[in-house]
C-alpha cells in the first residue's frame, strides 16, 4: 500500500501538458470475446509506454467502474500523444486496427476518450491526506503554504512559475 502523506500537497509541473482520458464500456457482459480482448489490449500499450519515457507519458492511474476501465493519463505534449497513436510500429496502431475489424460499429463494446491540453500555470490541484496521486507523479508534490491553501492561491501561484 503507499505510503499517505499527512497535510496537504499540491502539484507543481514545468510547462504545457495534456489530460488524457481513455475507457471503454461493456454494453453487451455476454460477449466476453469481444471485451476482454478490447480491455487487454491496452496492458502492452501502457509497457511500451512506460518503457519508453521519451514517447511523452508522465504517469497514468487506472480504475474499473461498473462498465468498464478508465485510464487517466499525463502526457507531455498532445503531439507525442497523437504521434503514438498513430505510428504502426506502436502497440496502438495494431489495436485500433483490430477493433474496427472484430468490433466496429456493433454496439457489443464501447470505447471513449476525451483530452484536455492544459496550458502552464493554468490548473490547481490539491492532496489532503493522500499517497503521492495524480498529477502529483506526474510532476512534483509541494506543501501547501498560507498563500496556496486555496484554490485561488494555488492557480495564481501556477501562474507565476
Amino acid at each position: 500500500m503507499a505510503k499517505v502523506v499527512p497535510g496537504y500537497m499540491t502539484a507543481e509541473i514545468e510547462g504545457d501538458f495534456v489530460v488524457f482520458l481513455i475507457g471503454m464500456r461493456i454494453n453487451k457482459w455476454w460477449k466476453l470475446h469481444k471485451w476482454l480482448p478490447v480491455m487487454a489490449a491496452m496492458g502492452p500499450m501502457l509497457r511500451e509506454l512506460i518503457r519508453r519515457k521519451e514517447l511523452g507519458l508522465l504517469h497514468f492511474t487506472s480504475w474499473i467502474g461498473p462498465s468498464g476501465p478508465l485510464i487517466v493519463q499525463y502526457w507531455r505534449s498532445v503531439e507525442q500523444l497523437e504521434a503514438f497513436a498513430k505510428d504502426a510500429r506502436l502497440p496502438h496502431h495494431p489495436a485500433w486496427k483490430r477493433w474496427n475489424k472484430v468490433i466496429g460499429d456493433s454496439g457489443d463494446v464501447g470505447i471513449w476518450h476525451e483530452t484536455f491540453v492544459v496550458h502552464d500555470g493554468t490548473y490547481e490541484t490539491l492532496y489532503g491526506n493522500m499517497p503521492a496521486f495524480g498529477l502529483v507523479r506526474a510532476g512534483t508534490a509541494t506543501p501547501l503554504t498560507r498563500a496556496t491553501r486555496g484554490a485561488a492561491g494555488r492557480r495564481a501561484g501556477n501562474a507565476v512559475r
